[in-house]
Formats: C-alpha cells, structure tokens, sequence
C-alpha cells in the first residue's frame, strides 16, 4: 500500500465507482440483469411483509422476525443497486464523498442487523422446539420488539462507533474506487493516514460477534435438531423439521458468506473476485430469502393462496 508521504495529501469530495468496467457491450446487459435482480428482491420481500400483516394466522413471533428481516433486505438492496443501475444507465460512476459515507453507514447498519435478526430468529425456533410448553410465556410480543429494537439499537451504535474512528482521517486519494458501492475494504485504501488500526479493531471487533453469534446458533441448533430427533413419530419429526428448514437454509447461506468475505479479503483478492463476493452476499442473498421462506412453509402458501383468491374474487 503507498504510504501517506507519498500520497497527495490533498483532502477531496469526490469519488470515482469503476464498477463493472465501461464495455459499452456489457452496460446494458448489467443494468437489465441487476435491474430485474432488484425488482425481484423488492416484490418478494414486500410480498412476505404484506401476507404476514394481512394474515392473522402469520400473527406469529416467528414470522413477525421474518416480516422485519424482509424490510431490512428491501433497504439492504436499496442502499446499493439503485446507485449501480443509475451508473449503467448514464455511464456517470462519479459519487460525492459524503454520499459515499452515507451508502457505506448504511450498508454496515443494515448488515448487522440482518444477521441479529437472523440470531433472534434462531432463538425463536429454539424456543418452539426445545421448549414447546414454555415458548408462548417466553417468546411474548413485548419480547419480539425489544430484540428487533436492540438488533437495531446496536447495529447504528456499532457505526457510530466506527464513524468516529474515521472522522480522525483525511480522505486523500486515489479517487478511483474500484468496486461499485462504498464497502470498507475497497475504501479504507484511499486514506492519508495508516488505516491498519483501524482495520484492525473493525476486523476484530467484527469477528469477535460473528463468531460468538455463529456459535450461539450453532449450539441452538444443535439442541434443536437433538430435540427433534427425539420425538416418536416420523410426522412429527417432519412438521417440527419444516418450522425452522427455511431459516437453517438462510442462517447457513448467510454465514458461509461472511466467513468467505472475511476470509478472502485478508489475502488481498483481486478486485474481481471481492465483487462477484459482494453480488452475492449484498444483492442475491436478499432476493434468495424470500424465495427460500415462500418455496419451504406452508403457513405461507396458504396465506398466498387466501390472498390470491380474495383477489380473484374483487374481480368477478
């Protein structure tokens, strides 16, 4: 990395997104593919926030996590697609410093409170399973919000606390940022002063979470799959299985992620493979959980099917 003598120290306001290149070929075969990627994540994480508001049977703590992880994954998606599909569109990939700011404050919120809600509903599944009798005086509505609220509450603390370690640097240069949103690792170059401090502390104190999170799942889990294997009849074992299948799918997905992001960026990869990461953690993820939650429950199918034919009849 050049060091901050070499640099111009220069403070500036502008940055350039190279994005995916400026083959004038590929630009709109981007836009369209993340055009439809972005269209698809918005209808079905919206369609899961209305079928559980609308059905009372989805009035559940199960899917009211659900229903608040499908808002986070509409503001995941629409903190980084929107500002790509302008860039392919127009070809301007210039974005003001404080813009940038914003994208990247945004993005780190949304991210760790898409993996605390993701702990909560783990929790929630381990109430139901392992203990079935206790779950409706454990797992109460007053309960729900304050883990939404403190999911929240900690994931903009946690970006206070790192909007303050950057506010003791000078933004110098290169201009040219080469991925296609504000994330930490691609930006963090660009500073005057030494960045590995900071690198340090957010590595850690990231790393740090994540694992005791992904351990606390992982032993909830654990628990939850010994108290299934533990009930007599195979149509037991099914239904009790089919209530938490979606969320391991989703849990495992998202953490496999995490771990590669984490991995990988240590060995610096090429620029390249840090953003085909960054598509699929940051932009398919949000559109797969909807999918995975619709395909796999049939509390859900029923609620779409109710609301399909209540549709159906406002027609006739």
């Amino acid at each position: 990395m050049e060091s901050a003598e070499g640099r111009n120290e220069t403070p500036i306001v502008e940055l350039i997104l190279i994005g995916f290149g400026n083959d004038p070929e590929l630009q709109p075969l981007l836009f369209l593919l993340f055009l439809v990627i972005y269209l698809v994540a918005l209808s079905g994480n919206l369609l899961i926030i209305v079928l559980v508001v609308a059905d009372r049977h989805l009035h559940t703590p199960m899917y009211y996590f659900v229903a608040n992880l499908s808002a986070v994954e509409i503001c995941y998606v629409s903190t980084t697609l929107p500002r790509l599909l302008a860039s392919l569109a127009t070809g301007d990939r210039t974005i003001s410093l404080h813009n940038c700011y914003v994208q990247f404050y945004f993005y780190i919120i949304l991210s760790n409170a898409e993996w605390l809600l993701l702990t909560a509903m783990c929790y929630d599944r381990y109430l139901a399973i392992c203990h079935p009798l206790r779950y409706t005086t454990l797992m109460t509505g007053r309960v729900c919000c304050h883990m939404v609220a403190w999911a929240w509450i900690y994931s903009i603390s946690y970006c206070i606390m790192l909007h303050v370690f950057m506010l003791q640097l000078v933004y110098c240069g290169p201009k040219d940022i080469d991925h296609f949103f504000c994330d930490f690792a691609p930006v963090k170059d660009p500073f005057c002063a030494d960045t590995n401090i900071l690198q340090l502390q957010t590595f850690y104190f990231s790393v740090i979470l994540t694992i005791g999170v992904f351990l606390l799942t992982l032993m909830s889990y654990i628990c939850i799959i010994a108290s299934i294997l533990r009930i007599p009849s195979g149509t037991g074992r099914q239904k009790a299985f089919s209530t938490c299948s979606s969320h391991l799918i989703v849990v495992t997905l998202y953490y496999v992620s995490v771990m590669t992001v984490y991995i990988v960026t240590n060995f610096s990869p090429p620029a390249i493979v840090y953003k085909i990461m960054s598509v699929w953690f940051a932009v398919l993820i949000p559109v797969l959980n909807p999918v995975l939650y619709c395909l796999r429950n049939k509390e859900v199918h029923q609620a779409l099917r109710k609301a399909l034919q209540k549709l159906a009849a406002l027609r006739v």
